[in-house]
Order: C-alpha cells, then sequence, then structure tokens
C-alpha cells in the first residue's frame, strides 16, 4: 500500500515518540505515576504484540472497559496498532442499556478491570459473541488470560508495524450518551479520528509540549495525538459535577498545565470554588467545555480565574460529529450573552473549518436526499444538518437509526448528518442552538423550543437552571417550566413563581407558560452531568399535576 494511503490514528504516537521521546505522555498524580512518549509508544508495541497472539487482531471488536490508567492509554493505542476495533461504552449507563449495547456491537473479545469482568459474567453481556478475554489486573475464575501475562510475554522493543488501516476502515466503536433516546454505537473511522486531531489542532491552536488536563476519559486519548502531555486528575469521571474543585485547581498549578477540557457541570463547579477563594490559574492557555451549553454566568466566574484574553471555547458537537462549531467567551460575555438572555438561542459560533452546515424544515420523518428546498432561510429556526471528514457515516447495527439521521447528498456522493438538534443562522453566518428535536413542546398554537424559552427565567438569581417539558396530548401538549433552583438560596416558592410568570408574560415566546414547578434536584447526563433528561423531568410532572 502507498504511504499515502495509510491512515491510521496510533501513527500519532510514534510519530511524537521520535520528535520528544523523553518527555511525559501521562501523568497520574494521584499515583505520582508518569510515562514518556517513548515508554507508552513500547508498551503498546509489546502490547500489540500480545494482542495477536491471543485472537486480537484486524477488524476483532474489542470492548474495552479499562478505568483511566496507563494501561488503558496503552491498550487503546495498542488495538488501533494492530487494526482491531476498540468498543467504547460509558459503564454508567445503567444495566438495561449495557445489555442492549453488547446485543448491538456483538464484540468478538474482551478487556477489562476484574469489576468489568464479573459483571459481564453476571449479566451475561456479549455471552454468545466474546471468545477472547484479557483480564486487566488479577484473573479470577474466569477464562482468558491477563495484560501483565501479555506484557511478560512480549519483551521484543522494535517498532511494531501498524495495521495498514486506511482512510474509511472502521477505527472504533463509540456509543452515545443515550441522553435523549437508546445509546448507539457511532462507527468511527480512522479518517474520522485523523480529521478530529487536525480540527483540533488548528482551531484552538494547540502545539506539541503543551499541558493538557481532560477530565473526560475519551478526550485525553486525543493528547498524545497532539503531543501534548497528558495530566489525569484525580476524578470520579462518571460524577464530573461533583468534583473536588481543589484537586483540578492543584493538578493545573503543579503541573502547569496550558489546556484543560471540562462539562459544563465541572467548569461550574471549579469556577465558583476560584471565585470564592481567590484563585488564579496563569499557566492555562486555554479551557474546552462541551456536552451542553455553557451559561455564560459559568463562563464569566471561570475566565475571572485565568489571564486577560485567555478564553473558554464551546465547542458545538456530538458523538457522531465533533468539532462542527466553535466559540469563545469573549465574543459571548461582550455579545452573545444579552440575545440569549432575550430567548434568542445559545450562539455556539460559525462551523469549522472543512464542515458543511445547513439548516433544513423541521421533520421527524427520513429525508432520503439533499435538495435546495429543505435550506430555511436565514434567521429561522430549524434542524441542523452537517457534512464533514469528522462525521461519522453511520451506527453499528442500527440500520433504522441510519435512515433517519442520514441523507445522501448526490451532488457530492457523499451525506449530510442530522444532529437531532434545531437551531438558526444569522447573518454573520453564526448558528445559534435552540435546543433538541426531540424536546420541542408541539402545542396546539405552535411548537415551542427549550432553549429559547429556558433562557428567560434563568438569568432569575434564584434559578440554577430550568427546563421546558410538555405535558398531555401529542400535538396538543401544556407547556410546563420545570425550575431546579440555587444552592443555598432561600426563597417563598409562592413569590418565586408570581417573578418567574411576570418574566413569562414579558416575551411573547414564553407567555403561554403558566405552570410552573421546583424540582429538587433535575436528572443529568452520566457523562457529563449536564445535559437534562427533560423527558424523566416530563414524566414527573405528568404526575406531579395529578396529585
Amino acid at each position: 500500500m502507498p504511504q499515502s494511503d495509510f491512515v491510521n490514528i496510533a501513527a500519532h504516537l510514534p510519530e511524537m515518540a521520535k520528535r520528544q521521546p523523553d518527555t511525559a505522555a501521562i501523568i497520574f498524580p494521584k499515583q505520582n505515576r508518569r510515562m514518556t512518549f517513548s515508554e507508552l509508544n513500547t508498551l503498546s508495541d509489546r502490547i500489540a504484540r500480545g494482542l495477536i497472539e491471543t485472537g486480537i487482531r484486524s477488524g476483532v471488536r474489542t470492548v474495552l472497559m479499562v478505568t483511566p490508567s496507563p494501561e488503558f492509554f496503552a491498550l487503546t493505542f495498542a488495538l488501533f496498532k494492530v487494526g482491531a476495533v476498540p468498543v467504547l461504552i460509558d459503564p454508567g449507563l445503567g444495566i438495561k442499556n449495557l445489555k442492549k449495547c453488547f446485543i448491538e456491537a456483538e464484540p468478538q473479545a474482551f478487556i477489562g478491570i476484574p469489576k468489568a469482568h464479573i459483571a459481564r459474567l453476571l449479566f451475561g453481556w456479549g455471552k454468545q459473541t466474546i471468545r477472547t478475554c484479557v483480564t486487566v489486573g488479577p484473573r479470577l475464575f474466569w477464562e482468558g488470560t491477563t495484560l501483565s501475562t501479555i506484557i511478560r510475554r512480549n519483551t521484543d522493543d522494535s517498532p511494531f508495524k501498524p495495521a495498514p488501516t486506511q482512510e474509511d476502515d472502521v477505527a472504533a466503536i463509540l456509543f452515545t450518551s443515550g441522553s435523549t433516546g437508546i445509546p448507539k454505537g457511532a462507527v468511527y473511522s480512522h479518517g474520522n479520528f485523523s480529521a478530529q486531531v487536525a480540527a483540533l489542532k488548528r482551531v484552538y491552536g494547540i502545539e506539541p509540549g503543551e499541558i493538557d488536563l481532560p477530565t473526560f476519559p475519551l478526550f485525553a486519548l486525543f493528547a498524545p495525538a497532539l503531543g501534548m502531555t497528558a495530566v489525569i486528575p484525580e476524578m470520579d469521571f462518571t460524577r464530573p459535577g461533583s468534583v473536588d474543585p481543589l484537586k483540578i485547581i492543584d493538578a493545573i498549578r503543579n503541573y502547569g498545565v496550558t489546556t484543560m477540557f471540562g462539562s459544563p457541570a465541572l467548569i461550574n463547579r471549579v469556577g465558583r470554588y476560584g471565585v470564592d477563594n481567590g484563585v488564579k490559574l496563569p499557566t492555562l492557555r486555554r479551557a474546552i467545555s462541551a456536552g451542553a451549553p455553557v451559561p455564560a454566568s459559568v463562563l464569566e466566574r471561570f475566565t475571572s480565574l485565568l489571564n486577560p484574553g485567555v478564553q473558554v471555547f464551546t465547542p458545538y458537537g456530538a458523538t457522531e460529529a465533533l468539532p462542527v462549531c466553535s466559540i469563545g467567551s469573549t465574543e459571548i460575555l461582550e455579545e452573545t450573552r444579552v440575545i440569549t438572555d432575550a430567548g434568542g438561542g445559545v450562539c455556539v459560533g460559525r462551523p469549522v473549518e472543512g464542515i458543511r452546515l445547513e439548516i433544513i424544515e423541521i421533520t421527524d420523518a427520513p429525508i432520503y436526499s439533499w435538495h435546495e428546498d429543505l435550506r430555511v432561510p436565514t434567521g429561522k429556526i430549524g434542524e441542523i444538518i452537517v457534512q464533514g471528514k469528522q462525521v461519522t457515516k453511520g451506527y453499528y447495527n442500527r440500520p433504522e437509526s441510519d435512515h433517519l439521521s442520514k441523507i445522501q447528498d448526490t451532488q457530492t456522493g457523499s451525506f449530510f448528518h442530522r444532529m437531532g438538534d434545531l437551531g438558526g443562522r444569522d447573518e454573520e453566518g453564526r448558528i445559534w442552538f435552540c435546543g433538541r428535536k426531540s424536546h420541542r413542546v408541539e402545542t396546539a398554537s405552535g411548537p415551542m423550543f427549550t432553549i429559547p424559552c429556558e433562557a428567560v427565567f434563568n438569568t432569575h438569581p434564584a434559578v440554577y437552571r430550568s427546563a421546558l417539558v410538555g405535558v398531555g396530548n401529542a400535538g396538543e401538549l401544556t407547556p410546563v417550566l420545570c425550575v431546579e433552583l440555587e444552592k443555598g438560596i432561600k426563597v417563598e416558592e409562592k413569590v418565586l413563581r408570581e417573578e418567574l410568570l411576570k418574566l413569562a408574560e414579558e416575551h411573547i415566546h414564553t407567555h403561554a407558560i403558566e405552570t410552573i414547578l421546583f424540582h429538587p434536584s433535575f436528572p443529568v447526563d452520566i457523562r457529563h452531568n449536564a445535559k437534562i433528561f427533560r423527558e424523566k423531568l416530563a414524566v414527573w410532572a405528568t404526575e406531579r399535576l395529578k396529585r
């Protein structure tokens, strides 16, 4: 195969091992462990040889359930090197969803910590398809081998020749968080991953030698590919909203972190602590927050910890396509915030280079092919669809989902991905996010969109966040606003309700809201602790209103 045809996301690691062999690739403050790029590359090469011996080779779908650790990094790159297909499933999805994910992914191999193997056997995950098992840690009563045995048996330190994968070859299956339905396995190609790395480097000006603090395990894998040292913080990655802010701050200070990724919930928690305790983070050159819209108040607090001119960037995208758009905190705080607070939606910036984004008429029906008549005028809210190299082509074993989420583009020979989000484009080419399509509330007088409505009420100092849901019959839903109060604020609900209803009357797009319910703590997604489960709130609101 010509070298130009070879595309493998793992190829970045040996390249960085040549360019900066003695630079730390990963640092684990809790265990006081660090591994250089050379060491990480050598270890992943050894593991790659051992995986092939165990039967995990090119094309083998392999569930990876390993906690963030040097072994997790080495294993992931080893799987890419041999051309296997890592299947990444969030353990926090719940037993029922996890079982469905295993059925759909049809994994042939399983690599996990002992706890994961016990759960696999207890719940029968992958019982019909898994033939090869590797344990990271001590192996007890189950079959297979251990990672330590694989490493011990493979002492050859000569460079491993990666599988000759190409741009369209399957690299991994990443399951969505299921925040708006059943989790689906997005099929990533090596070309998708390579395009993501290039886009992140280009959009945010990331350079080799920087220090990264990734508080989401999947984003941690991008650090070595970008030549950054990844400092893995001491935290429960399934509960970013409950992180100990001091441990994040200490990691940034102790290791001179230059860039960090955090969910809105984590950024909020660290920002509040930082403001209350006079914290400054002068080494940070940028922070990136994604997973849900980031309130301007959260951006304002966190940027106050940074040097003048340093921004928090909020990329827009999804598991299936990332990044799609990006915007910095300066533009939000100085310009778009006022429009958001008035109900204009959340500005997510302009499409990044290489992404084609269109806004089309809203429909829940499949769309078989692209044509210009689908496009809505500038300024009108519609459904967001995207096209580009970092956009995945489909889901694994979910043809009905592909049917609803992809639009063939015969003009380019490619396709559009339907983001499932609503939004509009302004005269300057910026995109304004208005909520999930499945969350719109279809009333007798027309649709109401979550983000524009909720923003009006989120300006009240006693409101932490709000969620618009619909109660009643389809097509004739009654809009109900659920409100979660700021922690530590004591208010009389009757008075607050009256104040919020007055706010509703002042805006044409919210005056139909006449019912407000106070919820103790919104149900949110396990991955980012920021996406609100409005479906669950709708059920809760329905029950409350029956009383």
